[in-house]
């Protein structure tokens, strides 16, 4: 069977189990299996210094299983009201109701930036209009976990699949995506390193969603083995048999970390001198008057 056969049955059942939910709305209501829950707490690494927004929080579980096993804050909108409701009671029976909170608001307007966690269960057409407010809202290093359905050409930074036997439509089993919210690298950097004179290092950084490589080599030094997770960025610099190997901590147009040469190790300060910009090819706009159910 193909890709596209599965999607259509999946979207076709998933409107028969939440066939109660108002056309007027994107997704229909079908709730988070407890061993996915479990499974993007532990994806996400949540833990209790971490503020969880779900994103169609429906009957509250995720948030309150943040709260109540990883002692974590935090906030659910869906725009079903009696969900809501239930949601809330959840939260005072599990005891967590200072923790936590629901509303029932439009996920398209609902603040997310004070999330250090994300969570969505939602279809990948709505993941897709989300997708540019996330590079926009969200900071660095913010993890976002998708349970089913992920983001179109943005590679996740990692995933699991668990198994869900009595899961109500399609493969007894679930996909949980995660995605770390990247700094923004792109650009030219230019810095200097101790006892090495008026030498003067620079590179220019090209960057789509994660991935980052050098736009171009000036020619006497080559960069390999870049890596971009969060505001972490660590690459290795050639020049010619020699290799010195960068980390460090990406702060608005600054860089500050470590180098380790042949000769040790040193600090590391660089300053980007020219801006570029991340591709994150951002979708067409959201069509006017477009609801979200939220599905939880």
């Amino acid at each position: 069977m193909s890709a596209a056969v599965r999607l259509a049955l999946l979207y076709l059942a998933l409107a028969a189990v939440g066939a109660r939910a108002q056309q007027t709305l994107d997704v229909p209501f079908v709730g988070t299996p407890p061993v996915v829950v479990d499974a993007m707490l532990a994806l996400g690494q949540v833990k209790s210094s971490d503020y969880v927004v779900d994103l169609g929080c429906g009957d509250g579980r995720l948030v309150i299983a943040a709260a109540r096993q990883r002692g974590a804050q935090g906030y659910g909108v869906d725009l079903d009201g009696a969900l809501i409701h239930a949601a809330r009671q959840a939260a005072e029976r599990a005891g967590v109701q200072e923790r936590v909170a629901f509303d029932v608001k439009n996920l398209y307007v609902t603040d997310i930036g004070k999330a250090s966690v994300l969570t969505l269960y939602l279809f990948p057409r709505v993941n897709l209009e989300l997708r540019p407010r996330l590079f926009r809202e969200l900071k660095p290093g913010t993890r976002v976990v998708s349970h089913e359905f992920d983001f179109g050409n943005w590679r996740p930074d990692a995933q699991v699949t668990v198994d869900v036997p009595d899961k109500p439509y399609g493969p007894p089993r679930s996909t949980v995506y995660l995605w770390i919210i990247p700094a923004d690298a792109s650009g030219r950097w230019v810095w200097r390193l101790p006892g090495r004179g008026d030498e003067t290092y620079e590179v220019a950084f090209a960057q789509t969603f994660q991935d980052v490589h050098a736009a171009h080599d000036p020619g006497k030094h080559r960069i390999i083995d870049a890596t971009l997770r969060g505001d972490e960025l660590a690459f290795v610099l050639e020049i010619g048999q020699a290799q010195q190997r960068y980390r460090g901590r990406i702060y608005g147009d600054r860089i500050s970390g470590t180098v380790a040469t042949r000769e040790g190790e040193y600090s590391w300060t660089a300053s980007r001198v020219a801006r570029g910009k991340m591709d994150i090819e951002a979708e067409q706009a959201r069509r006017p008057g477009l609801i979200a159910k939220e599905s939880r």
